[in-house]
């Protein structure tokens, strides 16, 4: 009988961290990707100029890779579960404080939203690696999906929210704000449930810096980040450009976000499955390759090949880079070592991107430069990243 009672309740246990899981990652991208619907009604009710609202995007990015390496810290001191909850709490207030009146708040909100978030972006991969060592591909696919199925459907229903409910832009950034609420009142019992991880023993916390197989992990992380924030940046742009009207441009980018799912839910169970994770990372590549021409020497359906080509390698790429944090490492606090090491350098070289994707296009007048330049990350990715999926462990590697 005590056996069957201790059975039943890790399986509930495991119920509620898989719905811990599940509602925490709903909570990482939407407060961000709900802002760029509404930049106009932004622009006209505070006065902010063009580069103020493009702001409102860079700074969560830099706040991802300048608060990377703190959340590792964080979690080493007090445990990642806790650490985790405390992160929603401070994206609680963020979400709250941010359509008070005035562009500081708006501002000063979004900087806080930002710091949550690079806590969550660091240690999820490392909380998987812990809570489900057996089902770490599952979880990271699940986890990585719900961000941005949620990052969809936030873009999607902020003007909706904002004007066929009457609630303004205020009440739209708000709307989230339930939602963090609802992932906080899951995560109170875990972090008396849940045991965190030891921290690892042996190497110093700084020592993944000098591994090569660590900057490789990292690079293709960093790379992958490039490409994507690049494309979602301009792709709409980019098919104006070539005689598509507003609208449909935009559905263009909604059709290569989410031609990114099904495989960003299939990767890490496939890359759990495999002694090393050459082909997958290999073909994720190649895919962005293919999607890029398309987008290069095409008009029409060509585009829309070109979308679906780059999405499915963006999804994939995504996905693997999150997978490589835990299969690179013995330890789950290795794990987060790991992911913040790559987050510093990744969301750093993100935030170049958009920028110089753009200025290329300013000085040439079309966008060829500026793909050719992908194609480039795209090499660079490909180099990077088939080291990274090799068969080792980073603290084996440290010189």
């Amino acid at each position: 009988m005590r056996q069957k009672s201790a059975a039943a309740s890790t399986a509930t246990s495991s119920v509620f961290m898989v719905a811990a899981v599940v509602v925490l990652a709903a909570n990482l991208r939407a407060p961000i990707t709900t802002v760029g619907p509404l930049v106009p009604e932004l622009q006209r009710e505070l006065g902010l100029s063009y580069a103020a609202a493009g702001a409102l995007t860079t700074i969560p990015l830099l706040a991802f890779a300048l608060l990377a390496p703190a959340a590792a810290t964080f979690a080493r001191r007090i445990g990642m579960e806790r650490t985790l909850f405390c992160s929603l709490v401070v994206l609680l207030v963020g979400e709250l404080i941010r359509p008070l009146a005035g562009s500081f708040w708006l501002f000063a909100g979004t900087a806080l939203i930002g710091a949550a978030i690079a806590v969550n972006n660091v240690l999820m991969p490392a909380l998987v690696k812990d809570a489900f060592p057996m089902r770490v591909g599952l979880m990271m696919g699940g986890y990585t999906v719900t961000m941005n199925v949620s990052a969809a459907f936030a873009s999607g229903l902020a003007v909706p929210l904002a004007d066929g409910w009457g609630i303004g832009w205020e009440g739209a950034f708000r709307f989230w704000a339930l939602l963090t609420l609802v992932a906080i009142v899951v995560w109170l019992p875990q972090i008396y449930r849940w045991k965190s991880a030891s921290a690892p023993s042996g190497k110093r916390h700084s020592s993944f810096w000098r591994s090569w197989l660590a900057w490789q992990v990292t690079l293709f992380m960093g790379m992958q980040s490039f490409f994507f924030y690049c494309v979602i940046t301009w792709l709409p742009e980019l098919g104006q450009g070539k005689g598509m009207a507003a609208d449909t441009a935009g559905w263009l980018l909604f059709f290569f976000q989410f031609a990114q799912l099904p495989m960003m839910f299939l990767s890490p169970m496939l890359a759990e499955r495999m002694k090393d994770q050459k082909v997958l990372i290999g073909s994720s590549v190649l895919l962005k390759v293919a999607g890029i021409v398309a987008l290069l020497v095409g008009q029409g359906w060509w585009l829309w090949t070109g979308a679906f080509f780059a999405g499915v390698g963006a999804g994939m790429s995504f996905s693997l880079a999150m997978m490589l944090f835990t299969l690179r490492t013995r330890r789950p606090l290795e794990a987060a070592q790991l992911s913040a090491m790559a987050q510093f350098v990744g969301y750093l070289l993100a935030a170049a991107g958009p920028p110089l994707f753009g200025a290329l296009y300013d000085k040439a007048g079309h966008f060829i430069p500026s793909l050719v330049l992908l194609l480039i990350v795209c090499a660079a990715m490909m180099v990077f990243g088939l080291g990274a999926a090799k068969d080792k462990y980073v603290d084996d590697d440290v010189v």
